[in-house]
């Protein structure tokens, strides 16, 4: 009866001459999200929330250490700190306002909210990917142009590329998010999943939209095969370069790349993961809200991880920063005791 009541305060009724009832675009969505799960609401609340404060702490740190260390200037690191941002704020896009969501009955959202967090959240993602891409690029520069990198990988290429990424997104999202936002909204307000997603908020529009899938999954294949491509393409190069080197540059053009082709390997392998398991298995709302943060979290929970384990330049950097934090903490500490 009160989600009734909901639905039906969200739709205004405009009466014509002819005594005939049209409904009104609505002015808010309800976001399902978890709500039926009862008292696991709160434990995975609980686990939300840690994981949510690893990505923001890790990838804060990597921002941080990346800019304030003066030695970590190789471009990698410029294009580590791009990702580690699109990795803030993509998890930021969703995950407070779902969280907000097991701590309240109703988790509502304004219709032009609704479709800031809808771009936001699918622009980052594939911005994200074409900065993996952008870092592909840079490795087999590494790797198989090593005496001429520095001079082709100068600060105004490194802008230029990240500029591109960041086109990039725009270009494969907004069209999508823009023909969403102009279809008319009539009847139920009910989106069932955890935030605005593209393909959820597409199931309460008032009139076909058939062509809108087509035109969503040709822009996604674009973002997807661009990207996945161009990175294969890379590593390929990479490959038959290092085939030809002896084993001692064979292993150090291998962990030049290990970082990366491990985030590259991860984020792929949950995208393939994630689609089949939408088409082929027969989920829940819930199950498939669930699948959805897991796979959105991974890649932005693990990158941090998996660059300060496998690059020891970075490791250090860090290892710096905390000692160099310490005794300021310590005598922090001291002032307040006295």
């Amino acid at each position: 009866m009160e989600l009734l009541m909901l639905e039906g305060a969200s739709i205004s009724f405009s009466q014509r001459s002819n005594q005939t009832w049209e409904p009104d675009r609505p002015v808010f969505f309800i976001i399902q999200g978890l709500s039926s799960l009862g008292e696991m609401k709160m434990v995975l609340f609980v686990i939300f929330l840690l994981g949510y404060l690893v990505i923001l702490g890790g990838n804060s740190m990597i921002l941080f250490v990346t800019l304030s260390d003066s030695r970590l200037t190789s471009p990698m690191y410029f294009f580590l700190q791009n990702l580690s941002f699109v990795d803030l704020v993509y998890t930021t896009t969703t995950i407070p306002n779902m969280l907000a969501g097991f701590l309240m009955d109703r988790l509502t959202i304004s219709i032009p909210g609704c479709f800031l967090q809808m771009y936001c959240f699918h622009q980052l993602a594939v911005t994200g990917r074409a900065i993996l891409t952008v870092m592909a690029y840079d490795r087999y520069l590494a790797v198989c142009n090593p005496l001429r990198y520095t001079a082709i990988m100068t600060r105004s290429v490194r802008m230029l590329l990240v500029t591109g990424a960041w086109s990039f997104g725009l270009f494969c999202t907004l069209p999508p998010t823009a023909v969403a936002y102009l279809r008319p909204y009539c009847g139920p307000n009910m989106v069932r999943h955890g935030w605005c997603d593209l393909s959820s908020v597409r199931t309460l529009v008032c009139a076909d939209t058939s062509m809108d899938n087509v035109m969503s999954l040709s822009f996604a294949m674009v973002a997807l095969l661009t990207t996945g491509v161009l990175i294969l393409t890379s590593y390929f190069l990479i490959a038959a370069s290092m085939y030809r080197m002896g084993v001692a540059e064979r292993l150090k053009a291998f962990s030049t790349c290990a970082a990366h082709l491990t985030v590259v390997s991860i984020s792929y392998s949950a995208a393939s993961f994630v689609y089949i398991s939408y088409r082929v298995g027969n989920f829940s709302s819930e199950v498939r809200i669930i699948v959805s943060v897991l796979y959105s979290a991974l890649t932005p929970f693990l990158n941090p991880m998996i660059y300060s384990l496998r690059n020891k330049e970075l490791r250090m950097a860090i290892r710096r920063t905390l000692v160099c934090f310490r005794p300021a903490a310590m005598s922090t500490v001291k002032a307040i005791s006295t």
